[in-house]
């Protein structure tokens, strides 16, 4: 087989490649991008169906509390490319951006595909040379490609080859086999809860609960649940998923904006419980839940208790593939500062291959941008052998 020579290789052309590759580029390296999948960025896309939101604004030290632990890990590369550097890409392509009222940033076009087709052709009159349907066969830069088996022989090489969710858009995981280098655990992350509906919520199948808060364990949100033919998802429970999955009980605060001692005072009387549940504000669908889960409800008080503190059994989170992203992955402490990987030198990393979790509400989308640009600029500087 012949061994091509390259200058600089990406493998993964999701956001943090592309990031990856622009940097280098910018950098003056020669780059090829490697891709399994036909076109680049397909995760990006399938998540632009609904509206890609790119990043958040508000406070700097709130955004940063979104990342957890990892949040000092991350800093100083949020530090050099955030949300506002986000913004400034999308903009940069032509893709004018808008925040909604609760802060979360769109471009104005809504979905994905403009802002991929500009950010390739860019990419591509910066001399980046894409190699789509190129699959990544494992330890050495061997391919199998559209022609045939291939080989690279890199002078320095980013890997951006996502988590372990959602296989048919290109991220599978099992890199984490081969690469050498330690691997925290993949689990679900932002995902769904598994729950067997009884047959009388099949009229609230699809809908949203809004307006409700969430706690499991410390974590706790405001927002709105899905109740899915499934079981729960969405962004409300996204924020307190970890604790969920780690085996936090989920409760649900269906009246937030009330107290329970106020909420007792409205459930007084000797109402039929339809009503009781209208005079404490609920509407059909979170008063549906409230008798599905609670079974049948209880009077006065009791109910008021239960409005407010609403236990939520589950046989827990849906299968790894189905969710939106995934903990684990590469542990920072096998990083250098600069995303290398200590054991094999010349080789960088980011994205979602790194041990990081985060909430959707563009979080996730700004961490994978800024680690791979972080990655793309310490790669580009890269002074040592070509990688083995």
């Amino acid at each position: 087989m012949r061994v091509e020579s390259i200058d600089a290789l990406v493998i993964g052309g999701g956001p943090a490649g592309l990031a990856a590759a622009e940097a280098l580029a910018g950098a003056g390296r020669a780059v090829v991008l490697a891709e399994r999948m036909p076109t680049p960025g397909r995760k990006l896309l399938m998540a632009g169906k609904s509206g890609l939101n790119l990043t958040k604004r508000e406070d700097p030290a709130q955004f940063r509390a979104a990342y957890g632990a990892t949040a000092p890990a991350l800093s100083p590369m949020l530090d050099a490319f955030g949300p506002a550097e986000v913004e400034a890409l999308a903009e940069g392509l032509g893709q004018p951006v808008f925040a909604g009222s609760t802060g979360r940033v769109f471009p104005r076009a809504w979905k994905a595909s403009p802002m991929l087709r500009a950010w390739r052709a860019r990419l591509e009159g910066m001399g980046v040379a894409f190699r789509t349907g190129w699959r990544w066969t494992g330890p050495g830069w061997r391919f199998d490609a559209p022609d045939g088996p291939r080989a690279l022989a890199p002078g320095v090489v980013v890997l951006a080859l996502g988590g372990a969710s959602w296989r048919r858009l290109g991220s599978d995981g099992a890199w984490a086999g081969w690469l050498g280098a330690p691997v925290a655990p993949f689990a679900p992350a932002n995902g769904g809860l598994r729950i067997a509906w009884s047959a009388h919520m099949e009229p609230f199948l699809g809908r949203p609960a809004k307006g409700i808060r969430l706690t499991a364990g410390p974590l706790t949100s405001r927002g709105e649940v899905v109740l899915s033919r499934e079981g729960l998802e969405g962004g409300g429970l996204y924020e307190v998923f970890p604790a969920v999955r780690d085996g936090a009980p989920l409760m649900l605060d269906l009246a937030p904006d009330r107290s329970e001692a106020a909420l007792a005072g409205r459930l007084s009387g000797k109402a039929s419980t339809a009503n009781l549940l209208r005079r404490a504000g609920l509407d059909p669908v979170r008063a549906a839940l409230l008798r599905e889960l609670s079974g049948p409800p209880p009077r006065g008080p009791a109910l008021a208790a239960r409005i407010k503190a609403l236990p939520v059994p589950h046989e827990g989170p849906r299968p790894m593939d189905q969710a939106i992203s995934t903990a684990g992955g590469i542990r920072f402490d096998a990083l250098d500062e600069g995303l290398m990987l200590r054991a094999r030198p010349g080789v960088f990393a980011a994205g979602e291959m790194l041990d990081w979790e985060a909430p959707t509400g563009g979080y996730l989308l700004t961490a994978s941008l800024s680690t791979g640009a972080w990655a793309g600029r310490h790669a580009a500087a890269w002074p040592g052998p070509p990688p083995g």
